[in-house]
């Protein structure tokens, strides 16, 4: 895993923080001031004194009922001698408030006076204003502080109310031992040799400008998912020790237009700040698609970016030593304009890594990891045909999961194994079979595997087992010896004959056919029409390509539906084709198993006894047979038939 300084683009050193107890004790301020601004009204207005009318005062003032008042501005609060009877007569209390006229203080005043009664006077503008204040002022300042500390927040995150057009891309630091280099990349060595030039580029760059040459302004890493284009793409800035400018494709579109070509001038703008740097796009068909493709023309948004980033290529100064790599798994939807020389020159193909490969790919991800000395990497190297560096990963850290959960110290061989049908053939189910099931499906794998032991061509059976695993009741586990890249057409034609042992294997020992065939059928129906229209492996039709045209975009499926570039005849005949090809094999199959009824029941015996059988097994239940294939003449017919 990559453990490198990570600090937003555009940042060379870390701003400090500011504290967020000076900030959150602002807020909660702010907020009891509020609180009490709306309680003291609400407090002053909930007291004991009784509210009379203007005239009962005055008139309890003339009875002589009034004991003493407060007077303050034009509000009179006192005491009564004795309470006053109201209308309805009940009992007032004895404490009283009233407001008097602007214009009668002074008369009140000498009547209370002769009267006898104890006057207080107070002011309290002072007090009044200040309450006022807090009263109108304080909810400002809230809802201020409240939009500001949000917004502040939001801005610390690198998605602040007005930061829209500023780039989200993240940038790497090397940090001594933490960096990833070409030592952590393994597997991809081809892919590895183009990149060094890059990474001597980027060292030393006077040494190519000074004799006229120009290094590539772009470098787009094209390969299948988990193959390891972005960890290369940090392993050359590592090796560089450059700082690693990094976003994803689908970070640059957003809902408001103009949006995401903003945020590509903010990174470049930024990366030519730091030059020498390298700025990687993952994903870059999630911006870089065709312009103009889809229904309704296409997303402006996108297209707006996508022009953006083809204006920024272009403006490079051959001085700033600036390299822009791109990954992505579909370079065919990618928009021409992108590929052409001056923005990505070079097109960097990271292909799955083929058996060596794999082994050293396995002891990458395996340093870290206690193996037991059983352990045998080349042998898992070999039975993990197609597998990428990311699935190989997942296998290693499988493996350790089962030793942990078998409480083991190491990992061994048989975790590994455990981890590999893990992965390959789904969890284990625990599914309750009837005995029926149990032989149907035990039949149905025998006939696989037994075609596989009968044709030479086929690949070894690694593995058979009639456990429940994943979406499957049973699976043959078929490994190849080598790594194939160019299959011959009897090679084909075996994988369509072991394809098609399951439901022969149960017509003719069950009587019956049953729905377990389904996803044979649907490979075995797919292959041979890819041998009819794509590789020119059929009699009738001859060496054409009718394969047809591919298209990507739903608009142009909609508008122009799929160009197959053949006519309703030739269609038939693919068809006839197809089906003229799997019922020569059906046929072949059919023989193979009724002359080695005999062994095929051995197996399901066997399966049915042990549930899983592997290669050695497998191998001792075939040779306790009264028939093998030991027989050169056997051999021959066998092979003449697969290959017809």
């Amino acid at each position: 895993m990559n453990t490198m300084n990570q600090l937003p683009a555009g940042q060379q050193k870390q701003q400090p923080k500011s504290s967020p107890i000076r900030w959150t004790t602002l807020f909660w301020l702010l907020l009891i001031a509020l609180v009490v601004s709306w309680l003291i009204p609400l407090f002053l207005s909930g007291s004991s004194n009784e509210s009379v009318t203007y005239s009962t005062f005055i008139a309890q003032v003339t009875d002589n009922n009034v004991r003493s008042v407060t007077i303050t501005d034009y509000t009179v609060t006192g005491v009564f001698k004795a309470p006053v009877l109201s209308s309805d007569g009940t009992t007032k209390s004895t404490q009283f408030t009233t407001t008097v006229p602007q214009f009668g203080n002074t008369d009140v005043i000498a009547l209370l006076q002769a009267h006898g009664v104890a006057v207080d006077v107070e002011s309290s503008s002072s007090a009044t204003f200040w309450l006022n204040l807090l009263f109108i002022v304080g909810p400002l300042l809230l809802i201020v502080g409240l939009f500001w500390w949000m917004n502040r927040g939001m801005v610390n995150s690198r998605s602040g109310l007005f930061s829209f057009g500023k780039s989200k891309a993240r940038l790497y630091l090397s940090n001594g031992k933490s960096r990833i280099t070409f030592a952590d990349v393994a597997g991809v060595e081809e892919a590895k040799a183009e990149l060094v030039e890059i990474v001597e580029f980027l060292k030393a760059p006077t040494r190519f400008q000074k004799l006229g040459g120009k290094i590539p302004r772009g470098v787009l890493l094209v390969g299948a998912p988990g193959t390891g284009k972005t960890l290369l793409a940090r392993a050359v800035a590592g090796d560089a020790e450059v700082p690693f400018f990094t976003m994803s494709g689908s970070e640059f579109v957003e809902m408001l237009v103009g949006v995401g070509a903003s945020r590509v001038r903010d990174l470049f703008d930024t990366a030519k700040k730091s030059s020498p740097c390298i700025i990687f796009i993952d994903e870059l068909d999630a911006v870089g698609r065709e312009r103009g493709a889809g229904l309704g023309g296409g997303n402006d948004e996108r297209e707006q970016t996508l022009n953006q980033i083809l204006v920024e290529m272009d403006g490079f100064d051959p001085h700033e030593a600036i390299i822009v790599l791109a990954a992505t798994n579909r370079p065919d939807v990618l928009d021409q304009a992108l590929l052409r020389p001056g923005r990505f020159d070079r097109q960097v193909v990271v292909d799955r890594p083929d058996r060596v490969g794999r082994e050293a790919i396995l002891r990458v991800h395996a340093r870290n990891v206690p193996l037991a000395s059983d352990v045998k990497l080349n042998e898992i190297a070999a039975a993990t045909v197609g597998m990428v560096g990311a699935d190989l990963a997942n296998l290693v850290n499988e493996a350790a999961l089962t030793a942990a959960r078998h409480k083991l110290e190491q990992v061994t061989q048989t975790c590994f194994e455990e981890a590999m049908d893990r992965i390959m053939l789904g969890a284990e189910r625990p599914l309750v079979l009837s005995r029926e099931e149990r032989r149907v499906i035990a039949y149905h794998e025998s006939g696989h595997t037994l075609v596989a032991l009968l044709t030479p061509e086929a690949d070894p059976v690694q593995k058979v087992t009639i456990v429940p695993r994943g979406q499957s009741l049973g699976a043959t586990h078929m490994v190849p010896l080598d790594d194939r890249h160019n299959y011959a057409r009897s090679y084909l034609l075996a994988r369509l004959a072991v394809g098609l042992g399951g439901r022969v294997a149960e017509e003719q020992e069950i009587g019956e056919i049953t729905t377990g065939a389904e996803n044979d059928l649907k490979e075995v129906t797919q292959l041979a029409r890819e041998m009819v229209t794509r590789w020119g492996m059929s009699s009738r039709l001859g060496a054409v390509f009718l394969g047809g045209e591919q298209e990507v975009f739903l608009g142009r499926e909609v508008g122009l539906r799929e160009r197959e570039g053949y006519s309703e005849q030739t269609a038939g005949l693919i068809d006839d084709e197809v089906q003229r090809i799997i019922s020569e094999r059906y046929s072949t199959v059919q023989q193979l198993l009724s002359q080695h009824r005999e062994e095929l029941g051995r197996i399901a015996q066997a399966l049915l006894e042990h549930e899983t059988l592997d290669a050695q097994l497998l191998q001792q239940v075939w040779r306790n047979s009264d028939k093998g294939l030991e027989s050169s003449e056997e051999s021959d017919v066998l092979s003449s038939v697969v290959g017809g």
